[in-house]
Formats: C-alpha cells, sequence, structure tokens
C-alpha cells in the first residue's frame, strides 16, 4: 500500500528592491552596501539597472511604475478594505458611576465652573488656615525661648569652658 504525502511549505517571499518582483526562497541576488544596508534583487538585470542609478518609476516592467500610472486596478481594489470605526462607548470609572458621569456631561458649563471655583475657594481657605496655624505655634515657640531669657542655653558654634581631656598627640 502506498501513501501519498502532501508538503506544504509556506515560502517567506521577500521583494526585490529595484522591481518589486517577489523573490522566492534560494533564488535572487543578495547586495551588501559598505553601510551594512541590504538589498535584494530578484536578477542580474534588476541588479545592473540599480547600480546603473536607473529610476525603477521609468520603467515600464517595474511594480513602481505600474503604481505610479495605476495599471494594476484589480490589485488596489483588493487593498481597499473599510476600517472598522470604533463605537463609543460609556462605562464606569473607580470613583465614579456611570449614571454620575452621564449626569457630569449633561450639566451646564455655567454650574461646573461655578463648582469648580468653589472647590478653589474651598482649598485656598484650607491652606490658609494651616499657614495661621503654623504662624501661631511659631509664635508661641519664639515667645517660650524668650521667657527662659537664654540662660543655660549655649549657642550653636560655641564650646562649653572647662578642662581639656584627651591626649594632645604631640611628638615623643
Amino acid at each position: 500500500m502506498r501513501f501519498l504525502y502532501l508538503y506544504v511549505n509556506i515560502f517567506r517571499t521577500e521583494l526585490c528592491r529595484f522591481s518589486g518582483a517577489k523573490i522566492y526562497p534560494g533564488k535572487g541576488i543578495r547586495f551588501i552596501r559598505s553601510d551594512s544596508q541590504v538589498f535584494l534583487f530578484a536578477n542580474s538585470k534588476c541588479k545592473r539597472y540599480f547600480h546603473n542609478r536607473l529610476k525603477p518609476s521609468k520603467l515600464t516592467w517595474t511594480a513602481i511604475y505600474r503604481k505610479q500610472h495605476k495599471k494594476d486596478a484589480a490589485q488596489e481594489t483588493v487593498k481597499r478594505r473599510r476600517r472598522t470605526t470604533k463605537k463609543p462607548y460609556s462605562r464606569s470609572i473607580v470613583g465614579a458611576t456611570l449614571e454620575v458621569i452621564q449626569k457630569r456631561r449633561t450639566e451646564k458649563p455655567e454650574v461646573r465652573d461655578a463648582a469648580r471655583e468653589a472647590a478653589l475657594r474651598e482649598i485656598k481657605e484650607r491652606i490658609k488656615k494651616t499657614k495661621d496655624e503654623k504662624k501661631a505655634k511659631k509664635a508661641e515657640v519664639t515667645a517660650k525661648s524668650q521667657r527662659t531669657g537664654g540662660k543655660g542655653s549655649i549657642p550653636k558654634g560655641a564650646v562649653p569652658k572647662g578642662p581639656k581631656i584627651g591626649g594632645g598627640g604631640g611628638k615623643r
């Protein structure tokens, strides 16, 4: 009994840098320029034209020419696919339910501005209150230090007078 094996090969085709033709594995000419840029050509004709600095857009048999002069109308229609438009949808966010979000969207800008101003006013008052509290505490601390009269307190840079302790580390 004989078995028929059908091998399905998936070819990784590449495109010719000059003509735009498909190049199958094992075919074509690879040219690597001194700046390490790789060029793949379908055949020696494409390679020769490339090195002679001919423009592929001026040669009728290249893919670039056909594309510029709208010769491949069949391929163009295949490529034109309509993109699906993303439909906006609403969902709740952490800290705000969908109803709250919808309510805020529908309210008028004047109401929104008034609410914003009220919130700003509240924040400013809170900041002012904390500043006043800090000033009061600072005044208390300065008043206490003045009451003690500075006796017993040593200035920051001064060292207390007394007998010198420890070795001098001089010559022996």
